[in-house]
């Protein structure tokens, strides 16, 4: 019998009848979808790896602080480490990535300290965090501090304009990637509070910036709560540099002509600009297009 349904209008309710040959169907059974990824998760994929590394430290810590000390092995263990900390979320190629184009910032300042006759560190990479070149000394004025802050961004987006240029001649699109993170993290650098590399150039211009630095990083905790970690660090030397801004020593070294001040201000705004268009034009929606 075929099948058939009431006539329209009717309101009676007729039963819908199959025909033999139709098998009756179970019906479907559905399961929860349980979902994957989040907060949570992450912390469990860090949990463990970061776990093992503290305890190695705490462990070997005198062989440790042994390797920090020679440069190349320090600053090649810590790489190791931070390129498998990303690797966590990300794809490994991107991870090294990531690590090189801190490496080439980075080497802005160490070379910028050279030509100041300042000793310092290798670069120490720290995951999740990016790197540090530690100073041995202060420079001599304000002026060199800012130059010293002001060359790992420029470094930094030369790096990421090659990558640019990588991903204009191959379109792999990891490479835009790679360029899209790099200019937002020299981007972030120039945020105008010690010990950030914006923090170091703004006191060229007055030490009032600094304060006034503090003061947007508070108010952007709650938009970004690593500020809050970036306002701890700086906080200490911000206090100790508006404590002595009036000794002589202070004076002496904030005391810049009016020239060099304008110099720094324009670079310091070019390079937010610049960094800023940079960000814009390397964004991509879809994280899927990167990663695949």
């Amino acid at each position: 019998m075929d099948r058939y349904s009431s006539p329209p209008g009717d309101q009676t309710q007729e039963p819908i009848f199959r025909s033999d040959h139709e098998e009756q169907r179970p019906e479907p059974r559905y399961e929860p979808v349980r979902p994957e990824g989040g907060f949570w998760s992450l912390l469990k994929k860090l949990f463990v790896p970061l776990t093992a590394i503290g305890f190695l430290l705490v462990k070997f810590k005198g062989l440790a602080l042994l390797l920090l000390k020679v440069k190349f092995l320090g600053t090649a263990l810590t790489m190791l480490v931070s390129i498998g900390a990303y690797a966590l979320l990300f794809p490994w190629t991107f991870a090294v990535g990531i690590v090189a184009l801190i490496w080439v910032h980075e080497m802005g300042h160490v070379l910028q300290l050279k030509r100041e006759g300042i000793e310092a560190s290798a670069p120490m990479f720290i995951p999740f965090l990016g790197a540090f070149v530690a100073m041995k000394q202060m420079p001599k004025d304000a002026l060199a501090e800012a130059r010293v802050g002001l060359a790992g961004p420029i470094l930094g987006t030369l790096g990421g304009l090659a990558v640019l240029g990588l991903y204009a001649a191959t379109g792999e699109p990891v490479f835009l990637g790679l360029a899209y993170f790099n200019f937002i993290i020299n981007l972030f650098n120039l945020a105008p509070l010690l010990p950030l590399d914006g923090g170091r150039a703004v006191g060229a211009m007055s030490l009032v910036f600094q304060v006034l630095g503090l003061v947007v990083m508070v108010a952007l905790i709650f938009v970004a709560p690593i500020m809050a970690f970036v306002a701890v660090l700086g906080l200490p030397e911000l206090w100790n540099r508006w404590k002595t801004r009036k000794t002589p020593e202070g004076r002496a070294y904030y005391d810049l002509p009016l020239r060099h001040r304008v110099a720094v201000g324009a670079v310091y705004i070019g390079l937010i600009v610049g960094l800023g268009l940079l960000t814009a034009a390397t964004f991509v929606s879809n994280p899927e297009r990167v990663f695949g």
